[in-house]
């Protein structure tokens, strides 16, 4: 390699090593990406050195293509101060431009649908506790991620919300009322669906906790489920199709979109 063929940056420099192990191991790009939880492009991308490798990326790969180890001592730093963490990441950006977005939610209202002050609110009862700066970053981000809701072609979204997800005043009552009336707003949005599940159920689909399911621009589908701290991606049959058939029975026990509206302005009335 001539010198001026020599990769500048860290990136570039990983990309190569990517690609060797990839092509050592006889993979397409295509076929690690469907490995380790990603898309074709993003692993391009990571390759070319056009973006650094993200999230669980770079533990994955090494795992999958045998690196033992040499792939994560020559990863990239990750950029400190970013208001997304760092496992959150992989999945902002498969959000950003999915076809799809469906989320089962039981303790707070999703991030796709709350306002700028129940947003802070969130962030500031966190622990360990945020400063001033991180929390008005971390705000903006989310802010930032609501633009899948007016973008276009228009995604298909919907949500089935527990009904306590609704009830506690995080912040103030006053947030959580100017929260609900967002809320009914989103909901009247004609690729927005959003289902509550009646507190008086016997019998409930959800039960394992809450989840988010994605069909990304090139249709392919992945569930992402978010813990203490942490998250992972599901990627593979049959736990994908599961999840996917698990949703499906969630929304037939849901109120429909029309009463859970209708409960919606009913709280926001009364509080």
């Amino acid at each position: 390699m001539h010198s001026s063929d020599q990769p500048e940056s860290t990136a570039e420099m990983f990309g190569l090593l990517l690609r060797h192990f990839r092509e050592r191991t006889g993979l397409s790009q295509e076929q690690l990406g469907k490995r380790i939880g990603y898309s074709k492009s993003q692993v391009a991308m990571v390759e070319r050195g056009a973006r650094p490798p993200k999230g669980v990326f770079v533990q994955r790969a090494d795992e999958v293509l045998g690196a033992q180890g040499a792939l994560i001592v020559a990863a990239p730093k990750p950029r400190k101060g970013s208001p997304l963490p760092d496992w959150f990441t992989p999945f902002a950006e498969e959000e950003t431009g999915a076809f799809a977005r469906h989320e089962y939610e039981t303790h707070v209202t999703p991030g796709l649908l709350q306002t700028e002050a129940y947003a802070r609110a969130v962030f500031a009862s966190a622990h360990p506790t945020y400063d001033d700066d991180e929390i008005e970053e971390k705000v903006a981000a989310r802010l930032a991620r609501q633009t899948l809701l007016g973008r276009k072609p228009l995604p298909d979204i919907s949500f089935v919300l527990e009904l306590s997800a609704l009830t506690r005043p995080i912040g103030s009552r006053r947030i959580l009322k100017a929260q609900l009336h967002h809320l009914a707003e989103v909901a009247r949005l004609r690729h927005v669906r959003i289902q509550l599940m009646s507190p008086d159920r016997e019998d409930h689909a959800g039960l394992n906790g809450p989840f988010v399911l994605l069909e990304t621009a090139e249709r392919r589908q992945l569930a992402y489920i978010e813990g203490q701290g942490g998250s992972f991606f599901i990627t593979e049959q049959p736990d994908l199709g599961n999840l996917f058939g698990r949703y499906g029975v969630l929304r037939a026990q849901a109120y429909t979109p029309e009463r859970t509206l209708e409960t919606i302005e009913k709280m926001a009335e009364e509080l």
